[in-house]
């Protein structure tokens, strides 16, 4: 019984450690993890490409993925840019349509005199928000530098780490343990990272069809900011789906379809898109992406959320991206042992959590699935 208490005090100090490690190190941890995540993205695209061609060669291939990972990233950099300096170019339209549903707020609610958007924003509350924001989005440009660094390091060090492993596990069938767990942390991983993005994009294209028909302004922004929404579970798609309604509630010129002059046709516009928006989310997110992802992930939807949040509380907007991997990490890491396989059976949906074998077996079905369609 001693014993045991002992054990439990020790892993609760354990990660203490660890979390508190991870929280004050989030600086450097955080866009570590962003750049191996790229990085098996790049390996996965180059792995793709030299099985289905027989003419280029692995560094060909590697080169290739390359460019094309890097290519769209610069791609989605600048389509963002350009969305927000066409919401710039109308700016005093879009302020006026803000300050007339503020005051239509005030009216309903009875609350007095309106305050205008800007009175709103500079007040000490809004300073605190926009310093917040203005925050996270320059660390975040900052560390873009950083991730590339990491990954050509990355690639760098890459054919150094057979020798490696074979000089820390000099046992052979110790060595293959290993070998096999961190090929099928990787294989779950990358499986994870490229469904998601097929998803994503599959919604994103059917999104900005909708919202072109539907007369949007700026659908190629909005469009894309729900690609980037997408990877975060649960709460990005809920986020991504309120987005594009809150625009088109203010947006100065509503559709020429929306019928009459009422002083609501806004709000009837708006709905639409909301309407519009949350159908491909729905419908793509409850039958499309279950089919294809299968049981790659196998995490309970509450561990998802508890995990969402965690991850966002140690590491913030990269916490919140890199969550869902991260558990999924740690669950195939956790049951590879008999004193730890119980946290990866509570990590787990069905209570069979991945090891290196069924995480084998969840990469073939992923392959036969996507085969048959």
């Amino acid at each position: 019984m001693a014993l045991k208490s002992s054990a439990v005090g020790i892993w609760v100090i354990a990660t203490g450690i660890i979390v508190a490690l991870l929280y004050l190190g989030r600086d450097i941890f955080a866009p570590f993890a962003l750049a191996v995540f790229l990085f098996l993205i790049i390996e996965g695209f180059a792995r793709v490409i030299d099985e289905r061609s027989a003419l280029l060669k692995r560094g060909w291939s590697r080169a290739l993925a390359i460019l094309v990972v890097i290519g769209g990233f610069v791609g989605f950099l600048a389509m963002m840019a350009r969305g927000v300096a066409e919401f710039g170019s109308q700016g005093d339209a879009y302020l006026n349509r803000i300050n007339g549903l503020i005051e239509d707020a005030y009216g309903w609610l009875h609350l007095g005199d309106a305050p205008t958007l800007t009175q709103l924003v500079f007040n000490e509350t809004g300073q605190a928000f926009l310093g917040t924001i203005a925050s996270a989005t320059s660390g975040l440009t900052g560390d873009l530098v950083l991730i590339l660094i990491y990954v050509a390091f990355l690639f760098l060090a890459q054919s150094a780490w057979p020798v490696k492993l074979d000089r820390i596990f000099p046992n052979v069938e110790q060595r293959q343990q290993v070998k096999e767990v961190g090929d099928a942390a990787r294989r779950g991983i990358e499986t994870y990272l490229w469904t998601q993005t097929v998803i994503s994009a599959l919604i994103t294209m059917l999104t900005y069809a909708t919202l072109t028909l539907l007369g949007v302004d700026n659908a190629l922004f909005l469009s894309t900011l729900i690609f980037v929404l997408n990877y975060i579970p649960t709460i990005g798609s809920i986020v991504a789906a309120l987005v594009p309604p809150l625009f088109a509630l203010v947006q100065p010129e509503i559709a020429a379809w929306v019928p009459g002059d009422a002083p609501n046709d806004s709000y009837v516009f708006a709905a639409m898109v909301f309407l519009g928006v949350s159908f491909w989310q729905f419908s793509i997110g409850n039958f499309v992406q279950p089919r294809i992802m299968g049981d790659t992930l196998n995490l309970s939807a509450l561990v998802v959320l508890l995990a969402l949040a965690i991850w966002g509380a140690i590491w913030g907007i990269p916490g919140m991206f890199l969550s869902a991997p991260l558990t999924v990490l740690m669950m195939i890491l956790f049951a590879q042992s008999d004193s730890t396989r119980w946290i990866a059976i509570l990590l787990s949906a069905n209570g069979e959590p991945l090891s290196h074998d069924s995480a084998t077996i969840a990469e073939s079905d992923e392959v036969q699935s996507l085969e048959s369609q």
